[in-house]
């Protein structure tokens, strides 16, 4: 069979591992892979490069993709969608495998159960938001990444008796700003899932001041619903009907409302990107590469319309429309079981008093 891979949506580590996983399997049982560029937009658009052994070899170390991606969304524009199925046809594939978060795959579940594709999907995002598995890779690599700038901002804060705010991403789940947060020792996390109580924030990093700590870290996500964020302006969207989340500028905001309601000198910092970039953990190279292995098994099987998915320690099969259906957030009762960790005083009173600096 001829076999495109694409790799679509935002980039993260762990995409080349995939790419390499799956090329080197369907390789070997005979099948010949065919690289899709750009996402949906290389289908659309006929964009197309071969893949081979010595091609994908040396890339599980890389982040990005070699293939290039984007958030094209090909139902959206009149036209896109018959220009995909014939190049589809035209370049003489047999079956598709996808790599991507939710809309990538949502893509793949339209084109599998309404016009009859053959399609596997790979699941990937650095939110970790994807129903049906586990863990997504990139979430790991996005993490370490955080946790490594929260214990650099530790230095800066405790230098300068200051709040800092770290904003990380995460569009619907916090899960993020909560692993990176009880992994990097954070004063307070808020992530979307749980209502902002600014109020109750403030307090307590003032009781946190009292008790005679001169700093305090705060981690949010991009993702938040700001109480205070009604002024009317609109925001950008991506194909998929996104906001486009810089534009709101959480951390930011976050941090001047701290220093306004406490008194306390805080500076945020934004990691963005940075996030997305650099060699994938061992975790991430892994997980990929156990994922679309079993991705080019499911179709050397001719078993379409399926994710590969990680469930315990095992790589499983769910149908495409499972991992879709609904974002995978945060349990209440998890973040609860992190406020055990984060909303605590455990610093005897300052020798000097609790004056605030």
């Amino acid at each position: 069979m001829r076999v495109g891979i694409l790799t679509g949506g935002g980039d993260c580590p762990g995409l080349n591992p995939a790419i390499r996983g799956a090329t080197l399997r369907l390789i070997r049982d005979g099948h010949t892979p065919i690289g899709i560029q750009h996402g949906w937009r290389g289908l659309v658009e006929g964009l197309t490069v071969p893949l081979s052994v010595e091609r994908v070899d040396e890339i599980i170390r890389e982040g990005g993709t070699i293939l290039g991606t984007s958030r094209t969304n090909p139902f959206k524009q009149e036209g896109d969608l018959q220009r995909l199925l014939d190049n589809y046809r035209a370049l003489q594939l047999d079956a598709l495998i996808a790599i991507g978060g939710e809309d990538t795959l949502g893509v793949a579940n339209r084109l599998h159960k309404e016009h009859g594709l053959p399609i596997v999907g790979v699941p990937k995002t650095m939110d970790n938001d994807l129903s049906g598995t586990d863990f997504t890779f990139g979430f790991d690599s996005a993490v370490s990444v955080a946790v490594e700038a929260m214990d650099r901002l530790r230095d800066t804060a405790k230098s300068h008796a200051r709040v800092i705010v770290l904003e990380v991403m995460g569009r619907h789940a916090g899960w993020v700003a909560l692993y990176a947060g009880i992994g990097g020792g954070a004063d307070w996390i808020l992530i979307p899932e749980v209502p902002i109580d600014l109020n109750e924030m403030c307090d307590y990093l003032r009781q946190l001041y009292a008790s005679g700590k001169r700093y305090a870290l705060v981690v949010v996500s991009e993702g938040v619903e700001l109480p205070f964020e009604h002024d009317g302006v609109p925001i950008a969207t991506d194909d998929f009907g996104h906001p486009v989340l810089r534009e709101r500028a959480v951390g930011a905001r976050i941090a001047h409302k701290i220093e306004e309601m406490t008194g306390f000198e805080t500076r945020y910092a934004v990691i963005g990107h940075i996030q997305r970039g650099g060699p994938p953990t061992v975790f991430d190279r892994v997980l990929a590469t156990r994922l679309a292995l079993k991705a080019a098994e499911l179709v050397h099987e001719r078993r379409f319309g399926l994710v590969a998915a990680l469930r315990g320690t095992e790589i499983v099969a769910v149908p495409l429309e499972e991992v879709v259906r609904a974002p995978k957030l945060v349990p209440r009762e998890f973040y609860e079981q992190a406020r055990q960790i984060f909303q605590r005083i455990q610093y005897q009173p300052h020798p000097e008093g609790s004056r605030a600096p």
